[in-house]
């Protein structure tokens, strides 16, 4: 990444972008996606092909293998992926940041959302501090990079490990 005329070294290897099936109705939203992979591609060869069994195991594993989840602009699916990484992180499943690509003001209405759930106590103050939004690329990948996780955990990072290798827990939620 540029910094005035010298480049600096991220401290993201791979970052997951979640973005919509279709390209929306402004240019503004293909434009911004463009501009963010300029900002993030380094030249060097990025991803790799992994089948997986479901769903499930595909968020999972992009997810293990990714620093950083930057959402672009999009419908249901780019939500689902997206409130399940927020999830993870207030759980204190993983502590890595949280973008939105705010492009035009796209994410106003669900950020205005999650505001009146903290103000309505359904949400914690620090865990709203899990979403790093930006109107840019550029800015939101430099925010990005200075995110310091400062919200409580409720589970441990080991505990959900072990859920991943097989073992499961049961609730009982008749009480």
């Amino acid at each position: 990444m540029e910094v005035g005329s010298e480049m600096r070294q991220s401290r993201f290897k791979s970052i997951c972008v979640f973005c919509g099936s279709s390209q929306g109705k402004k240019s503004s939203y293909q434009d911004s996606a463009i501009e963010l992979g300029k900002e993030l591609l380094t030249g060097e060869t990025v991803g790799e092909l992994k089948a997986v069994a479901d769903m499930h195991q595909r968020k999972a594993e992009m997810a293990r293998h990714s620093d950083a989840f930057i959402a672009l602009p999009g419908g249901y699916g780019t939500l689902e992926e997206l409130l399940e990484v927020i999830t993870w992180a207030q759980l204190g499943i993983h502590d890595k940041p949280v973008g939105l690509l705010n492009v035009d003001g796209y994410y106003n209405s669900l950020l205005s959302f999650i505001d009146k759930a903290v103000e309505e106590g359904f949400i914690s103050p620090s865990a709203r501090q899990i979403i790093v939004s930006a109107p840019t690329p550029k800015e939101l990948v430099k925010k990005l990079e200075e995110y310091v996780p400062c919200h409580e955990r409720v589970a441990s990072k080991s505990s959900w490990e072990m859920g991943q290798l097989g073992y499961s827990q049961t609730y009982d939620i008749s009480r």
